[in-house]
C-alpha cells in the first residue's frame, strides 16, 4: 500500500471509484458528490487552492482510493474533509485509517477545525469519523453545498 498525492493521470481512475461507489449505494443523484464539477480534474481543482490535497492510495500499483482536504471556511480555519472514498477490493484493509491519518495530520497543520458531510445509512464511514473524535452535528456549517448528505460532523484539529 502506498499513499501519495494525487497525479493528473489519477483523475479518471479516482472519478470512477467516487461515482461507481455512489452509484452501488443509490446515491447518483444531485446533492452528492457524483455531480461535484470537479470530478473530471481532481489534481488540478487541488493544486490550485491553498492549503488544499488529495491523496490516492494505491494497491499493487492500481489507485484504489482517495481523500482529500480543501479549505470550508477560510476566516474561521475550518477545512472539510472531502471525497474519501474506496474501490470494493481495498475495503476492510485500513486504508481509510491510513487515508484519514494523512489527511487530519496535513489539515492540523492549516486549520483549527474540521468538517465532513455523510450519510447515517453510511455506518462503517460515521463509525471511522467517530473514531477520529470528530462529532455529529444537528444541522450542516453555513455555506454546505452537498444537499443529499443528512449526517454532518466536526472536529477540533487542536
Amino acid at each position: 500500500m502506498i499513499i501519495r498525492e494525487i497525479k493528473k493521470e489519477d483523475n479518471a481512475k479516482v472519478k470512477e471509484i467516487i461515482q461507481d461507489s455512489l452509484k452501488s449505494l443509490g446515491l447518483a443523484i444531485p446533492g452528492t458528490a457524483y455531480f461535484d464539477p470537479q470530478l473530471n480534474d481532481l489534481h488540478q481543482y487541488y493544486t490550485n487552492l491553498k492549503y488544499a490535497n488529495y491523496w490516492v492510495v494505491e494497491l499493487e500499483g492500481e489507485v484504489v482510493g482517495g481523500i482529500g482536504i480543501a479549505s470550508f471556511n477560510e476566516q474561521d480555519k475550518v477545512c472539510e474533509l472531502q471525497k474519501l472514498y474506496l474501490s470494493p477490493k481495498a475495503k476492510g484493509l485500513g486504508f481509510a485509517k491510513k487515508l484519514m491519518e494523512t489527511a487530519l495530520s496535513f489539515a492540523s497543520k492549516h486549520y483549527a477545525k474540521c468538517y465532513l458531510e455523510t450519510q447515517h445509512e453510511l455506518k462503517t464511514a460515521c463509525i471511522l469519523y467517530e473514531k477520529f473524535g470528530f462529532t455529529l452535528l444537528h444541522q450542516p456549517l453555513s455555506g454546505s453545498v452537498h444537499s443529499a448528505m443528512n449526517a454532518w460532523y466536526l472536529k477540533d484539529l487542536n
